[in-house]
């Protein structure tokens, strides 16, 4: 059946044809680790990212052997593959019945690719709107994982991804920026599109500004990802942060002058502009009171 599948689509899709005879190659030779290998690189693949490819191949080839690969992996291929689903509620029973077969390897620290599959589960019910679903999920998370040591990193990273995303569409700043911040720090940032990485790079800035007592913006200047703005139309955001970080309210005011039309196209700081105001005002005031400490000559 799995090699038959393999055959067909091989014939089928001759863009695809060499990596369809590797798979079936190390599939007959039972090499089950390199065959991991190979379908993690073909699931990241543009040309397999169209239509129902990954469905049909998870569902056709890898569910064959899917026992006898690392299960981590296995619920990673699954969670890539779903996205493929265009009904959500059919990728939501999909990802079920993935967990459901988890369980029933009784493998020792089955809790990690389980936790990882219903992060997706929980990235879906929001994407539907489903707030409650997600929040309870991410609770369930959250006490998984603290009960687990020895986490690999992208479960971490899937977990406080999902949590920042929650945050976000609750426009719940300081929450979001606390737990996008965690993701990166379980993500290796060359793995990320330059896209995804200004899109993230640009809401981190923008939480940072407006979170509720944030008021250091030191660990976020000082992270890679911050330089995904420098050259884009949206670098005055990267200016703002200097701004706010050096307590610049001379600067913050010449900004808000020189960017008025894309600072009132964000309607989150058209919303907090007295907010932002006062930030600032603060963030100056610490300044001045930190360099005329400085400056005080010690008395002899």
């Amino acid at each position: 059946m799995a090699l038959q599948y393999v055959e067909a689509q091989r014939q089928a899709r001759p863009d695809l044809a060499d990596w369809y005879a590797d798979l079936a190659d190390l599939y007959q030779r039972k090499l089950w680790h390199q065959l991991t290998l190979k379908l993690d690189q073909f699931l990241q693949i543009p040309a397999a990212q169209t239509g129902d490819t990954l469905i049909q191949l998870y569902n056709n080839f890898i569910s064959d052997f899917e026992t006898k690969i690392n299960l981590l992996k296995l619920a990673q291929f699954a969670v890539i593959a779903s996205r493929q689903y265009p009904d959500k509620d059919a990728a939501i029973t999909f990802l079920e019945g993935i967990i459901t077969k988890l369980r029933e390897t009784r493998e020792l620290r089955i809790n990690e690719p389980i936790l990882h599959v219903k992060m997706q589960i929980a990235a879906i019910h929001l994407d539907k709107g489903n707030h409650k679903e997600c929040k309870n999920l991410l609770e369930e998370g959250k006490t998984t994982l603290d009960g687990m040591t020895d986490v690999d990193p992208t479960v971490h990273a899937s977990f406080y991804w999902i949590s920042s995303q929650y945050h976000k569409s609750l426009q719940e700043f300081a929450e979001f920026y606390k737990n996008a911040l965690l993701y990166l720090a379980y993500t290796t940032v060359g793995s990320l599109s330059e896209s995804f990485k200004l899109d993230l790079a640009f809401d981190l800035s923008l939480a940072a500004l407006l979170g509720d007592n944030i008021y250091n913006f030191g660990e976020l200047l000082a992270h890679p990802i911050i330089n995904s703005l420098i050259g884009t139309k949206v670098e005055w955001v990267y200016h703002m942060l200097q701004a706010f970080n050096t307590g610049n309210l001379a600067l913050y005011q010449e900004l808000c002058g020189v960017h008025n039309a894309a600072l009132s196209a964000q309607p989150a700081l058209v919303q907090n502009e007295q907010k932002l105001l006062e930030k600032i005002n603060i963030l100056c005031l610490m300044e001045i009171i930190f360099s005329g400490h400085q400056k005080i000559e010690p008395s002899h």
